[in-house]
Order: C-alpha cells, then structure tokens, then sequence
C-alpha cells in the first residue's frame, strides 16, 4: 500500500512539473506580427536566431567556466577515512623491553580544510575572467551582426521576386487581351494566324516566368524563416513598398574606414591581452605555491575490530604548505618564448586583417557606386520604356504598327522593370557590405 502510495504521489509531482514546463513554454513563445517590417524581422533575429542563441549560451557557459576557475580561491574541505588491520605489529625494544608499536585495527576518519595563499594558475584565472567574458560577449556581437546583414539581404530578396511577380502577372493580363484580340481579328480575317501564334507564345513564355518566380519565392520565403529560426508550419508575411526601399538605398560614402570599429578587430585585440595574460602566467609559474591548512582527526585503535571504534585519540594539525620548482628542464623559458611568438603571430593577424578591411571597404564602396549608377539608368529605362509602349499600344490599336512591333515595346517593358528591380536590390545588398566593412551594423 505504501508503495502505491509513493507511486501516486511521485506520479502527480511529475505531472505538476509537465504542466508547468508546459506554461512557462506557452509563456516563452513569440510569434512575428502580419505583414511585419524589416525592422520587426531584425528585433525578432537578434532574440531567436539559433547561432545567436548559441552566442548566448556559449556566454553563460563561459560564466560557468569563470566561476569553476574562480572557485580554488575559496576554502577546500575534505574528509578522508581509512581502516586498517595491521597483520604483524611491528615490536621494537625500548630500555630492554619489548613493545608494540600500535595495535592489530586502526582507522581514522580525517576532515581537513585547505586554502590557497599563492596560487600562478588562480592568479590567471582571476586576472583573465574579464577578458574572457569580453570574448564571449563579441562573439556574440558578432553573430548579431552577421543575423541582421543576412535577415535584411534576404528580405530584400523576396520582396524583390514579389514585385517582379506582380510585373509578370501584370504583363500576362495584358497579354491575354493582346491574345483575346488578336484571335478577333484572325477570326474576322483582318490578319493572318501569325499575331495570334506570337501572341500564344508571348503568353506561355510569361506563364513560364510567373511559375518560376513563385518557385523561388517558396524557397526564399523558407530561407527566411530558417535565418528567423520559425517553425516550418509559421506562418511569415511580409509588409512592403517601393518607396520604403528607394528610401533606404543613400549612403554617405565619404566616410573614412575605422578599422577599430570593426567586431574581428575587436576580438583580435582581446585575444592578443588574453595571450599577453598567457605569458605573464607562464612568468608567475616561476613563484611558489603556498597554501595554509587545518585538519582535525579521529583516531581509532584497538586489537578487537569490536571494540576498535570504543577509543578514541584525536589529533589536530594547522601549517603551511609550499611548492617550489627548482628545475623544470627549462620548459617554463620555452613557454614564456612560445607565448611571445604566439603574441607576434596575433599581431600579424590584426595587420593582414586591417589590409582586408582596406580591401573589403574599397570594393563595396566601387560596388555600391556601380549599382548605384545602375539603378539610376534602370529606373530612367523604366520610364523610357513606359512611354514607348504606350505610344506603340496607341499605334496598334490604330492599326499603324505592326504586332511584332507592340511584343518587341512590351517585352523591353518586362525586360526594364526587372532589371530596375535587380538593380535596387543589388544597391541594398552592397550599401550592407558598406557598412559592415566600415562597423556601422547596428544590433540594438
């Protein structure tokens, strides 16, 4: 009956505790708003982005390192018990006589309490903790970093293919009119069966462009959601215009490239101190160790293992402990050698890396003019092109040009609108590269 009992009650515990986790997970769930912003998609990135999340865990597990690190400063207690049966005693003689040096059981049960005084390795450790929790808290910077230049070039992605979509779907209505009236005048005899083939296959080409471009949205919309880290079965809407990412395409490109403000730089210079530490510590191993302690024991001995725990004779010891290298086959000189070279090696790290970012800045800068030249002469195109359609859609309904000349206006029309849209995404895409090159992605 107790047993069932235990069972029941171990039972209810357990689903208490399920009912719970499964609250404070209802509570922990976070859902993107409709039709949501760039910005949205960038705040809900930098809280639920795995390898940000990973970021944040590696941080916390460096706090748990720092801490384990941390903690041989702190008094170490032990206990430590022993039993013995003693099969000869040892006898020695004393003025004549013969005595027992002991009896056949003894066992002793020792608590004792250690603290460090001098200590290289502790001195480490608490001198490299900041730098330490400095390193974690770049890597993470770093991931933020990466999580908003690729939310945001994805998200210029997929509203690009959904304009490009509309301008397909927008070029096959008119196509199916074209068609619609071209199969009128070829039942009437006004023209041959030629317009009404061409306007067929015009048709089926922009069907193929519309099918293709949703295929890829899928995947675009997918990739998203894999960089937001949402569950497949989320749902993801995006809000959108024209005008808001023709706003967002100037750049001051007069501004001067600080290589400081750079996250990778940032975290060779933390890992150049956290290796000066290295060689210091390498120096300090050359000190002793002291440390203090205090033990206190129970000492039990009798030559009937019955009666052996009826006695007893404690002791007690307090003193110092101290520990001195005197010669290591010079391994210490080789380590503080090793750590310099290691320094040396770090510098030439942060001198290759300020030559790519030299390097880095300068072709995101040419690009970004590049596409941005581009852009302006897309976007006059799209405009030229415009209102050579419309004068040539005026001509044909008049019957004074031909149709091959309407197909070829409408197709430099589609033809215009989508490189206006390849060009404004590929302007945002390298004014991103920009401002990563120059340390201006901003994370909070």
């Amino acid at each position: 009956m107790r047993y069932m009992k235990f069972n029941k009650i171990v039972y209810s515990l357990a689903t208490l505790s399920l009912l719970s986790n499964t609250g404070f997970a209802q509570q922990q769930s976070e859902n993107l708003p409709p039709n949501a912003t760039l910005q949205q998609l960038i705040d809900y990135a930098l809280r639920n982005q795995i390898s940000v999340k990973q970021a944040q865990l590696d941080e916390a597990i460096g706090e748990k390192d720092i801490d384990i690190s941390l903690s041989g400063w702190y008094p170490q207690l032990g206990l430590k018990g022993s039993y013995n049966y003693n099969v000869i005693v040892p006898v020695v003689n004393i003025g004549g006589n013969n005595i027992k040096m002991g009896q056949n059981n003894a066992s002793a049960l020792t608590l004792q309490a250690d603290q460090q005084l001098l200590n290289p390795e502790l001195i480490q450790a608490k001198k490299a903790a900041s730098l330490v929790r400095l390193s974690n808290k770049q890597n993470t910077e770093s991931k933020k970093i990466n999580a908003v230049v690729e939310v945001s070039k994805a998200y210029y992605d997929i509203l690009t293919t959904e304009e490009m979509i509309k301008i397909v779907r927008e070029n096959i209505a008119r196509l199916q009119k074209q068609l619609k009236d071209a199969k009128s005048q070829y039942d009437v005899g006004v023209v041959d069966k030629t317009d009404f083939k061409r306007a067929q296959i015009a048709l089926a080409n922009s069907n193929a462009d519309e099918k293709r471009n949703v295929e890829l949205r899928k995947y675009k919309y997918e990739y998203l959601k894999q960089l937001l880290a949402l569950d497949k079965g989320q749902n993801l809407t995006l809000s959108f215009s024209n005008s808001n990412m023709e706003s967002e395409i100037l750049l001051d490109t007069t501004a001067a490239v600080s290589v400081s403000n750079r996250i990778e730089f940032q975290q060779l210079e933390t890992s150049k101190k956290i290796q000066q530490l290295n060689t210091q510590y390498f120096k300090w191993t050359y000190l002793p160790s002291v440390s203090a302690f205090y033990n206190y024991a129970f000492n039990y001995r009798n030559d009937k293992f019955s009666k052996l725990y009826n006695d007893n004779f404690p002791g007690s010891v307090a003193g110092l402990n101290l520990s001195f290298s005197i010669f290591d086959g010079f391994k210490r000189k080789k380590q503080v050698n090793k750590s310099r070279l290691q320094e040396e090696r770090i510098d030439w790290d942060i001198k290759n890396l300020e030559n790519s970012i030299n390097t880095e800045y300068a072709l995101s800068k040419a690009t970004y003019n590049a596409n941005l030249n581009d852009w302006k002469t897309a976007k006059e195109n799209v405009e030229l092109s415009k209102e050579v359609y419309e004068t040539i859609k005026l001509q044909y309904d008049e019957g004074i040009t031909k149709y091959l000349d309407l197909m070829t206006a409408e197709n430099d029309l589609k033809i215009t609108q989508f490189n206006y849209l390849s060009a404004l995404y590929a302007l945002l895409s390298s004014k991103l590269d920009v401002q990563k090159a120059v340390g201006a992605i901003q994370t909070n």
